[in-house]
Parts: C-alpha cells; structure tokens; sequence
C-alpha cells in the first residue's frame, strides 16, 4: 500500500517518457516524474519517495524531502492567504493548504505557525491544522520523570512555553526553567521534570539529579576547554553572567563547579575556574 504523506520504499516497474512508474507490489503504481528521477536508475531497483498530490490532486512521487510529514507537526511559513485558507511551504512545488476552520486565529501571510499534518479522509487531501490540542493527548502515556523526550516549542503562555512531546503529548516549559534563548517553532531535547495529577507535564531542559550533575559539569569543563582552560566565573558571579556564559542558573553552576573540583578536574580562584592538568 502505497500511503501519501509519508516516505515508501517502492520498485521501479518501467520508464516512460514522463517518468518512471513505482510500484508497492500489491498492484499500486505511482509516477515519479523524469525531474525527479536519479541517473542510471534501473527497472526493479527500490526507491524511497515521498508520496502526496500534485496540482491536479493526482498521486504523485518525489525524491524531495518535505518539512513536515503525515501525522506529524512541523513550523512552516505561510506563502499564500487566499479564500481557501492559508497555504503554506513545506519543501514541495504544491503547498499545504490550512483550512480557515482549522486555524486558531486568521493566519497571515509570511508569517510561520506550528501545524500539525493530516489526510482528510472527506476530500483524500493532506491538508495541515493549527488547532493543536485535538491532535494531543496526555492519557495512557508512559512516559516516567527524568525521562528524555523530544520537543517542539509551540506557543507562549504568562507561565512559560507550551511544548509538544514526543510528537503525542503535550508539556510546559517554565520560565524559570529556560536559561537559553527559545522561540516558537525551536526543537530541542527536554527531560520530564513532573508528571501532575491532572495529567499536567512540566518539562526541564537538563536532566534531574545525578545525570543532571554529570550532564552539567561535563558542559562547564567543555565551557572551559573551548576557552583555554578558563572561565571568569565563580560562586560569587552574578546568574546572568553564569547564564549568558552558560545557559545555567546559578544553581545548577555551582553543582556542576562542586564536581569538577571533586573529581579534580579545575583549581578555583577569584577570578574564575581553571582547568587542571592532567
């Protein structure tokens, strides 16, 4: 079965002037056009291709690799708002067409939004939404505290940053718990820092406890390394020094300082940590 939205891995059944023809082996063919074809593709090789519509809704194939994929959300730019909806780039010569009834607020143009992309099964088109919450789900999942999941940034709250998890769930990342610069759309690596009653995820970019230590202090001493073996820090510096330098609190400095001197890996100052020879 051929599936649109997604890469398949199909044989290549014969040439034509307009093309190649792909086939999944159950009777399923689809063309990938001669701009797309590679150089010295022979008959019963296998290709992986993405599968969608072209611009007269058509299945077609492509060796092009788009920003966002079936079932899955992604950041993109709107190029288009006309009386259909917002259309938006994704990598591929047709663009993605948001519905006006699945936008939260009247997308505008030039501007990116986190989406989530999907096959309407009334019209059999992959078309994209920006009503993210129906796509997330925060019950019957297994995730545990300290846990390493992916995540998507995609809004700003007065608390701190809605994220999404593991391309399923649906976390927040507090202010106080961010000391790098983050912005919708970014994608980063995050740990599970409380999992609430209420089903609530609270995220933290540094794992907890033991791990977070290793974690941390392995940064600092690769901190110091990449600036000969010194950083004018300390315990007396101020956070937003540690944080710029860092993207630490001060806190998790200090930790990170503690076990690097334990294991005898700098010499602490006044003017800052050097790192020992070894």
């Amino acid at each position: 079965m051929i599936e649109l939205g997604n890469y398949n891995t199909l044989g290549v059944l014969r040439s034509t002037s307009v093309g190649i023809f792909l086939g999944d082996g159950e009777g399923t063919e689809i063309l990938l056009p001669n701009k797309y074809v590679p150089e010295n593709i022979q008959i019963d090789d296998e290709l992986n291709v993405f599968c969608y519509l072209d611009h007269m809704e058509r299945p077609i194939a492509t060796t092009l690799s788009p920003d966002i994929q079936r079932n899955k959300f992604g950041f993109l730019r709107v190029a288009e708002v006309n009386q259909f909806g917002a259309f938006m780039e994704w990598g591929l010569e047709k663009h993605l067409l948001v519905p006006f009834s699945e936008q939260r607020m009247k997308m505008q143009e030039g501007n990116w939004y986190v989406v989530y992309c999907y096959l309407d099964e009334q019209s059999f088109r992959l078309v994209a939404s920006n009503k993210l919450d129906k796509f997330l789900s925060n019950d019957n999942h297994n995730l545990k505290v300290n846990e390493e999941v992916s995540v998507l940034v995609s809004r700003k709250t007065d608390l701190g940053w809605e994220v999404i998890l593991n391309n399923k769930h649906k976390g927040l990342l507090f202010f106080s718990d961010v000391f790098k610069p983050i912005s919708i759309g970014i994608k980063l690596q995050g740990f599970i820092k409380q999992i609430r009653e209420d089903n609530k995820i609270d995220i933290a970019l540094q794992p907890l406890g033991n791990k977070m230590l290793d974690t941390t202090a392995e940064r600092i001493y690769k901190e110091m390394v990449s600036h000969g073996g010194f950083l004018p820090l300390n315990d007396k510096s101020d956070p937003e020094l540690i944080k710029n330098q860092l993207q630490l609190s001060k806190k998790a400095f200090k930790k990170g300082v503690g076990v690097l001197y334990k294991n005898r890996k700098i010499l602490i100052k006044d003017d800052g940590i050097y790192v020992l020879a070894e």
